[in-house]
């Protein structure tokens, strides 16, 4: 293919409001137009790169045995009404009507659409197990898209679900999912991680984030140093604490005027933060709720969401509130006597001797226990907090370090969210009508574009992993237009690499070499020749790997076979 008659429009200079490489290199490079916020054109170059890391999601979950489909963008309303979603999901739902005034969503998913086809098509347990997938449009009205296509509102998805007649077939299809989501990760020559994580909106038990690893990532993935635990960071926890410790002080009041944050209490009382214990009122399904945590850990707010009696999402009451509640105000709140639902972090729980608020403004408590002083119910424990780094991993595996990472997929265990409330169910060997497991797994398909270039880019440019760059060689020709030994040496080497069955884009332009050589580091072709009258003089042309520093001379006659050859 002839550079000179592809649209790959390059910049020189990084574009003001784009914030990270990707974002600034996608643009730079000539793979992608912004047409509003969130939105995007894809131009020829990004669109072959986005064609081969479809190409190697096929072939792998076709590999597995799911079965392509495509479902329709546009929904009804009726399918998420059935569901429950439709009231559920917020403003990132765009809803529009039809000209007969019906509602309908642009799909920012489609479990209530795949269930649909299930119950429609599917009615006998010889059918089970069955696994779909599409590659499709999605949109989500993001509030604040950022990053390119990392956060837009329009973006292409691989999504995927499963149904089964037993928890035994569904883990055995979750495994393959799981298998051949590294797979695909491991073909497209990256680095990343699989994790534990929450499984938000989408509802169900168990998940697992693939996170592509790269300083740039919006999410923190806390791993441990000597084992295979990994997990995000609304998920990790660390290893349980050991025994608390026997009391060895009496209860004691202390006046703190004016003091009411934990690092102003801990220095008052010359104590560490760690020694004392912070109490956050939270609003309830039935009334506020109380969790306390040890000073200096952080609440985890997905955690505290899962807990039974708090409201979702999570809100924090209001000073007000928390008078009326309590009888102080938010900074001198503490446990002991307090007449709210309590749960308490298991290292809070694992405290002795420790310092609180006393429930009455400006006063503390010291020395404070456990069942000594305040009832503590082991349904009351519950891992409440962030992870630290340093923290003890689970299973005795080290300690906890971080990490940040892109998500580029998610697989979640659903069960029976879906299944059950629209009412999809098969006849199981017995002849009984049984509602049917589900799973759920999704990729972001354009999302790895931008994944991809976070990993693999330098100060020249992006530097594509073979398997999904847009082409496999770059041919450089110098003075194309005005020297035939060039032209013809090009456009032989051209055609040969070609018959070969690799994918060449030939820089014919009338431009300067080094404007050529800029183009060739910024669109980061695995591989470039470059071919000028002085080489060939000698027989020879320069050939060099995108991630080598420098060219070396081949001879004209086997380069070619050079590059198709093994390696």
């Amino acid at each position: 293919m002839r550079q000179s008659q592809q649209l790959i429009p390059t910049l020189k200079e990084n574009p003001a409001d784009a914030e990270t490489a990707s974002h600034r290199l996608m643009l730079r490079a000539g793979l992608i137009r912004q047409v509003a916020a969130g939105l995007y054109t894809w131009l020829p170059l990004g669109l072959r790169v986005i064609r081969h890391i479809e190409t190697i999601i096929r072939e792998e979950l076709n590999r597995s045995g799911a079965q392509e489909v495509l479902m329709p963008v546009v929904q009804p309303a009726e399918l998420w009404q059935e569901s429950g979603r439709w009231d559920k999901m917020g403003p990132e739902m765009l809803r529009m009507q039809d000209r007969h005034a019906r509602d309908f969503c642009l799909g920012p998913t489609h479990e209530e659409v795949i269930t649909d086809l299930f119950r429609r098509e599917v009615h006998s347990y010889r059918q089970l197990p069955c696994n779909f997938y599409q590659i499709q449009t999605k949109f989500r009205d993001e509030i604040r898209p950022r990053f390119g296509v990392m956060r837009a509102r329009e973006f292409t998805m691989k999504d995927g679900y499963s149904f089964h007649i037993d928890q035994a077939s569904f883990d055995a299809t979750y495994r393959e999912m799981y298998d051949c989501y590294s797979r695909i990760l491991t073909r497209m020559g990256l680095e990343f991680r699989a994790v534990e994580a929450d499984t938000g909106n989408i509802g169900g038990a168990n998940s697992h984030e693939f996170h592509v690893l790269a300083d740039s990532g919006e999410d923190v993935i806390a791993y441990a140093t000597h084992g295979d635990y990994a997990a995000n960071l609304e998920k990790a926890e660390a290893a349980p604490p050991g025994p608390r410790p026997a009391p060895g002080r009496a209860l004691d009041r202390v006046a703190t005027p004016g003091i009411e944050t934990i690092a102003e209490v801990a220095a008052f009382l010359g104590l560490e933060a760690r020694a004392c214990v912070k109490t956050l009122i939270v609003a309830g399904t039935d009334g506020p709720v109380a969790l306390v945590l040890r000073g200096d850990h952080e609440l985890n707010h997905v955690k505290a969401q899962h807990l039974a009696g708090v409201a979702v999402p999570l809100r924090f009451a209001e000073e007000a509130e928390v008078i009326r509640a309590v009888g102080c105000r938010p900074g001198s709140i503490g446990p002991v006597g307090l007449a709210v639902p309590l749960y308490v972090d298991r290292d809070a729980a694992a405290l002795a001797d420790f310092a609180c608020g006393a429930n009455t403004d400006g006063v503390h408590l010291i020395g404070v226990n456990w069942t000594r002083d305040l009832p503590l119910d082991p349904a009351q424990i519950v891992d409440l907090r962030n992870v630290v780094p340093g923290d003890p991993a689970p299973g005795g595996q080290g300690e906890l370090a971080f990490l940040r990472g892109i998500e580029v997929g998610h697989i979640f265990q659903l069960g029976r969210v879906y299944s059950e409330p629209l009412a999809a169910r098969v006849l199981d060997q017995n002849g009984r009508s049984v509602v049917p497991l589900m799973g759920c797994y999704g990729m972001g398909v354009t999302r790895l574009v931008a994944a991809v270039i976070e990993q693999n880019h330098d100060a020249a440019g992006i530097a594509w992993p073979p398997p999904v760059a847009p082409f496999d060689v770059h041919i450089i020709a110098l003075n194309y237009g005005k020297s035939a030994a060039v032209r013809d040496a090009a456009d032989d080497l051209h055609a040969a690499l070609e018959a070969r069955g690799l994918a060449v884009l030939l820089d014919d332009r009338d431009e300067r070499p080094g404007v050529k050589f800029a183009d060739a580091d910024l669109i980061g072709i695995p591989e470039r020749v470059t071919i000028g009258e002085r080489g060939l003089a000698d027989g020879t042309v320069e050939y060099r790997r995108r991630k080598d520093p420098d060219s070396v001379a081949i001879a004209l006659d086997t380069i070619a076979a050079h590059i198709a050859g093994p390696r």
